[in-house]
């Protein structure tokens, strides 16, 4: 029993990791998609509420509804649409790392909602992943637009919501996530008619986009999720501010600092002592 636990409690983290990996490609799939930002938001939302879907239909699993529910549903239409809205309005570099102040918002709403008292190790790994995301951004990070800035950090508000969807009693995640997507890409997909690029390769970028990086990341979340705490899970996703330009960085040859990379070692390092440290705590406590 004591095994099945641990592996259970690495597996969360594990499906977390890959959720990561998976939300991490946005960044390479927008810049080849020659469309607007709500439409390309829409139309991946809508092709992973289909992966997701088949993803219930595999696994058998009965959607629920109820309050949690559609309350997760609708901090991830906020997180997908606000967030989208803010790179328009302000400088990607100010979106993501206002965005990453979820982790903050999450032991906040830990604290107002449930009345769980945030733990030293809590508050300094949030301290060290927000330095670790601000130092690989400070290359890039400008005023930007007041409007924009503050529509990412409602984004972020949202996010710490998706965190906390399954946390609630009756809550269903993956329920969530289906539901919100289906919305945001029912209300939003039909944008992409005022598009004029629908060549092959746009459009293949556009289905592995949705199928990817929204429908298998979501997938991967949901799972990870119900056995990941919140604020271990928010923590964990700070790796996808660090390798979303990466990835651009490695396709596209744009040159990463040697700030940037302080950065990154300080955001991977601090998530790999704060995971590493929470395990062996919940091995010791164990009888």
């Amino acid at each position: 029993m004591e095994k099945q636990t641990k592996r259970g409690a690495w597996g969360g983290i594990v499906c977390m990791l890959l959720a990561s990996l998976c939300f991490s490609t946005g960044g390479l799939g927008v810049k080849l998609i020659p469309w607007s930002a709500l439409a390309i938001n829409g139309v991946r939302n809508l092709i992973g509420a289909g992966v997701i879907g088949l993803f219930l239909l595999l696994t058998r699993h009965r959607l629920t509804f109820n309050r949690p529910v559609f309350v997760g549903a609708l901090a991830m239409i906020g997180t997908t649409t606000l967030f989208t809205v803010s790179n328009k309005l302000t400088t990607a570099a100010n979106a993501i790392v206002l965005q990453f102040t979820a982790p903050v918002f999450v032991i906040l709403f830990m604290a107002a909602l449930f009345h769980t008292r945030p733990k030293k190790a809590d508050l300094f790994a949030c301290a060290a992943v927000l330095l670790g995301v601000c130092v690989f951004f400070v290359d890039g990070l400008q005023a930007g637009n007041l409007l924009g800035n503050v529509i990412a950090i409602l984004s972020g508000v949202c996010y710490a919501g998706v965190f906390l969807m399954n946390a609630a009693e009756g809550a269903d995640a993956v329920s969530s996530c289906f539901i919100g997507q289906l919305a945001a890409g029912v209300l939003f997909s039909p944008l992409c008619l005022r598009e004029t690029d629908f060549s092959a390769p746009t459009l293949l970028t556009v289905f592995l986009l949705g199928a990817v990086q929204v429908g298998l990341a979501y997938v991967f979340f949901s799972s990870g999720i119900r056995r990941t705490p919140p604020v271990t899970a928010s923590l964990i996703t700070g790796l996808e501010p660090v390798l979303n330009p990466l990835w651009v960085a490695l396709f596209y040859r744009e040159a990463v600092s040697r700030l940037a990379l302080v950065g990154a070692v300080i955001v991977v390092g601090s998530l790999i002592v704060y995971n590493v440290r929470l395990a062996k705590k919940k091995a010791a406590a164990q009888p």
